[in-house]
């Protein structure tokens, strides 16, 4: 058995991408969701941004940076050439400095945990239950 393993199940770990437009107004709206499960070396970000819902916090919202900016995230995952230094790194280093805390517009939550047989289909589940 894997450590952190339970029969089938495995431990992963997710947070929350979120857009805040105004830094100081504290407003956000969930963009996406980072999964990482280190037993199946899984990392991954599934992204979903609603203008709509990005529009009625800040009408003047940079819809194009918001999108690359959660793109970027996307590609650090898959630790792609696009991922520059990083994509050498382990799938855990990355998660780590992606749920890092920082005052960008696009901002990790707190890292959360729980039990899965298939991560990326709990990426999706977690996309449709918490951003979508």
């Amino acid at each position: 058995m894997v450590p952190g393993s339970r029969g089938d199940l495995d431990v992963f770990e997710y947070a929350l991408l979120r857009v805040v437009p105004h830094i100081e107004r504290g407003e956000l709206i969930n963009a996406g969701v980072l999964v990482y499960c280190r037993a199946r070396t899984y990392l991954a970000a599934r992204t979903h941004l609603d203008r709509d819902r990005l529009f009625a916090l800040d009408p003047c919202a940079d819809v194009r940076g918001v999108r690359a900016a959660l793109q970027a995230v996307e590609g650090l995952c898959t630790g792609g050439a696009h991922a520059g230094q990083a994509a050498g790194e382990e799938p855990g280093s990355r998660f780590r400095w992606l749920v890092a805390p920082r005052s960008t517009i696009v901002q990790p939550g707190p890292v959360h945990t729980g039990l899965t047989a298939d991560p990326e289909a709990e990426s999706e589940r977690l996309l449709d239950l918490l951003v979508r």
